[in-house]
């Protein structure tokens, strides 16, 4: 039977603001309000959170690891695993920080070779941490965690780097069963861009930015205002 973690696997607040910094600084944060992005759920968004601009910035990404590290001790696990592919870097990354054996699940299996669905260490009877980069409904990981434990592994817990913290991806984790914890919530990703424009960075205007929370307090209201003004 699962164990809780001993302490809050989230990131503390200052934990979770020098993560946010890294990121904003590696160019993960684009805001689209004129060209707007669609998620595979098919939801229209006018920002987009792309975690693997981290690997162009070496300094950055370290930094993410190490708090990636902290937040997956808590749950003891045996093993790291990564969901392919987005996740892969971060969990190996973390995995070596740890001196813990390593593995990453795809969600279609192969059609060639071996045809296996989790690729590296054997995770049957190990307690698993799953981390992934970025949480949008949640599907993909969940799907990894059921992937993990038909093959015997006991989920302790999914960590994400970011996540656009949709109450929906929140309650289905919930129902699975599986605990998650976000370095970085959404809410405060907007707030380090909001700093970072009046310093340095440019990329980030206001009016963007309000775009960017009034579609995150409800997306599907600002969806539907961009058909009617078409």
């Amino acid at each position: 039977m699962k164990e809780p973690a001993t302490t809050p696997p989230a990131a503390t607040t200052a934990g979770a603001n020098s993560v946010a910094k890294a990121l904003v600084e590696s160019g993960v944060l684009f805001l689209v309000p004129d060209s707007p992005i669609t998620f595979a759920s098919g939801l229209v968004s006018p920002v987009y959170m792309d975690v693997r601009q981290l690997l162009a910035k070496p300094d950055c990404w370290r930094q993410v690891v190490s708090a990636l590290s902290q937040a997956v001790k808590p749950f003891k696990p045996q093993l790291v695993a990564g969901v392919a592919v987005g996740g892969i870097p971060h969990s190996t990354a973390v995995a070596i920080e740890l001196g813990l054996p390593s593995c990453f699940i795809r969600l279609a299996q192969k059609s060639h070779g071996r045809g296996k669905n989790i690729e590296g260490a054997g995770v049957g009877g190990k307690r698993v941490v799953l981390v992934e980069d970025v949480i949008t409904t949640g599907g993909s990981s969940l799907e990894a965690a059921q992937i993990l434990r038909e093959h015997g592994a006991e989920v302790m817990g999914c960590i994400a780097i970011a996540s656009y913290g949709f109450e929906t991806a929140t309650e289905a984790f919930e129902k699975a069963g599986v605990d998650l914890a976000v370095l970085v919530p959404f809410k405060e990703m907007l707030a380090t861009a909001e700093i970072a424009a009046t310093e340095t960075i440019s990329e980030f205007p206001k009016s963007a930015l309000e775009e960017a929370r009034q579609w995150h307090a409800d997306p599907q209201r600002w969806q539907n205002s961009l058909s009617r003004s078409d």
